[in-house]
C-alpha cells in the first residue's frame, strides 16, 4: 500500500500514537522546565536542549501549520495563542531530545534511506500527480524529505531501544486467551468488506477527489458512466484495491484499497438491498452496481460496488485459530511497547538539560 503524504505526521502525534501516553502527561509532566533565571539569551531562540537551540522561526512555522490544520472560525485570543505555542514548543523539545539520542546511538537515517522511502512514496503517482499532492498539502519536497529523515530516525531508534526488547511467548498468548475467552466469542456474523464508490454530486471548489487519479464524477449521468466502466474493468480481472485507490470517491476507504473493515450482519441487514447482494457472495466476489439513495429525496447520491473479503460466522473462536493468535500476540506486544516507551521517555527527559525561554517569558509577563 502506498505511503501518503499525510502519513508523515508531526513527531509528537506519531510518538503519542506509538506510546499512547496520556496527553496531560506529555504536555505537563515529562519535561523538566528550567526555573526562572535572569541570564540573557538570543531573542530568536525559544528553548535549548543540551545546548542545541530551537529557533523562534521554527516555533512560528509549527504554530501556523497547526492553525491551518485546526481550521477554527475564530482567531485565538493572545492567551490561547501562547498556550498553543507553549504546547508546540514542548513537542519540538521532545523531538530534539529523541533526535539527539538517535545521533548518540548512531541511528540517524541516511540520505540513501530517505531517498528510498521517498521513491516508495512517489511510486503510485506520475511526477505531475505527486507535485499536485505536494501543493494540496502546502508542503515542499525538502520539507517532506526533512520529515522522512526524522520519521525514519525515530523508527530506527524505537526498534533498537524498545521493540528489540519485547518478547511474546506462546504461553503468554495462551494465558491471555484463557483469561479473555469471551472476547473471542462473536455474537453475530461479521462481514469484511471493501467498496468502490462514485458520487453524483459535483466537486466542491478546490476539493480533491481523494483518489490517486483525482477522478471525480460531476453528475448522475457522469457517475453512471464511470461506475459502469469500473465494473467492466473488474469483470475483466483488474485488481479491486488498485481501482479503488485510483478511482473511488470515498476518502475514508480509498487509501486502503477500498477496505471498509468488519461490519456486523445486523448493520448490513438495515439496508435490505445491499444485504441481499452481499449475502450471496463468496469471499473474493463482488456485487453488481448498487445505488446509494438519499432517504429524503429518494434519488441516488452515489453508486457502489462491494467486495466480500471474508465472512466470519458467529460463535466462539479457538486458540488454534491463527488469526486469534496473531491478534493476541500483537495486542500483548503493543501493551508492553507502550509501557517501555513511557518509561524510556521519562528517562530521556530526566537526562536532558532543557531551558524553555518561551515558558519563562510567559511566566514573567503574567506573574506580577
Amino acid at each position: 500500500m502506498p505511503i501518503l503524504l499525510n502519513d508523515i505526521a508531526p513527531f509528537s502525534t506519531r510518538l503519542m500514537r506509538q506510546t499512547r501516553i496520556p496527553a496531560l502527561l506529555l504536555l505537563a509532566g515529562l519535561l523538566p522546565v528550567a526555573g526562572c533565571n535572569n541570564h540573557s539569551h538570543n531573542a530568536d531562540v525559544v528553548a535549548t536542549v543540551n545546548g542545541h537551540a530551537i529557533m523562534k522561526a521554527e516555533l512560528e512555522k509549527a504554530y501556523e501549520t497547526q492553525l491551518g490544520a485546526q481550521q477554527q472560525p475564530q482567531k485565538p485570543s493572545p492567551d490561547q495563542a501562547d498556550s498553543l505555542r507553549l504546547n508546540l514548543l514542548r513537542e519540538l523539545i521532545d523531538e530534539e531530545i529523541v533526535q539527539q539520542r538517535a545521533a548518540k546511538m548512531n541511528l540517524t537515517a541516511t540520505n540513501e534511506e530517505v531517498d528510498a522511502k521517498l521513491a516508495e512514496m512517489k511510486a503510485p503517482y506520475t511526477d505531475d500527480q505527486f507535485e499536485q499532492r505536494l501543493k494540496s498539502s502546502n508542503r515542499t519536497l525538502d520539507e517532506v524529505k526533512h520529515d522522512l529523515h526524522r520519521t525514519l530516525t525515530i523508527n530506527k531508534l524505537l526498534n533498537k531501544e524498545i521493540n528489540s526488547k519485547i518478547t511474546v511467548t506462546d504461553a503468554d498468548v495462551t494465558n491471555y486467551f484463557n483469561q479473555h475467552k469471551a472476547e473471542f466469542n462473536l455474537i453475530e456474523t461479521q462481514y469484511h468488506l471493501a467498496q468502490i464508490q462514485v458520487t453524483t454530486l459535483p466537486p466542491k471548489s478546490n476539493q480533491p477527489a481523494g483518489n490517486l487519479q483525482n477522478s471525480k464524477a460531476t453528475s448522475d449521468v457522469d457517475a453512471k458512466k464511470k461506475i459502469d466502466a469500473l465494473k467492466g474493468r473488474l469483470d475483466s480481472g483488474e485488481d479491486f484495491g488498485v481501482l479503488a485507490m485510483n478511482f473511488s470517491e470515498q476518502p475514508e476507504t480509498t487509501s486502503n484499497g477500498g477496505d471498509m473493515g468488519f461490519h456486523p450482519e445486523s448493520e448490513i441487514r438495515s439496508n435490505p438491498a445491499i444485504y441481499a447482494a452481499i449475502s450471496k457472495l463468496k469471499p473474493g466476489q463482488i456485487t453488481d452496481i448498487m445505488p446509494i439513495v438519499d432517504p429524503q429525496t429518494k434519488k441516488a447520491v452515489a453508486y457502489a460496488i462491494y467486495k466480500l473479503i471474508s465472512r466470519e460466522p458467529a460463535g466462539q473462536r479457538d486458540i488454534s485459530d491463527p488469526q486469534v493468535q496473531q491478534l493476541i500476540r500483537q495486542q500483548l506486544h503493543d501493551g508492553r511497547s507502550q509501557l517501555l516507551k513511557s518509561a524510556w521517555l521519562e528517562m530521556l527527559h530526566d537526562q536532558a538539560k532543557v531551558e524553555n525561554f518561551f515558558a519563562e517569558q510567559i511566566f514573567k509577563n503574567d506573574a506580577h
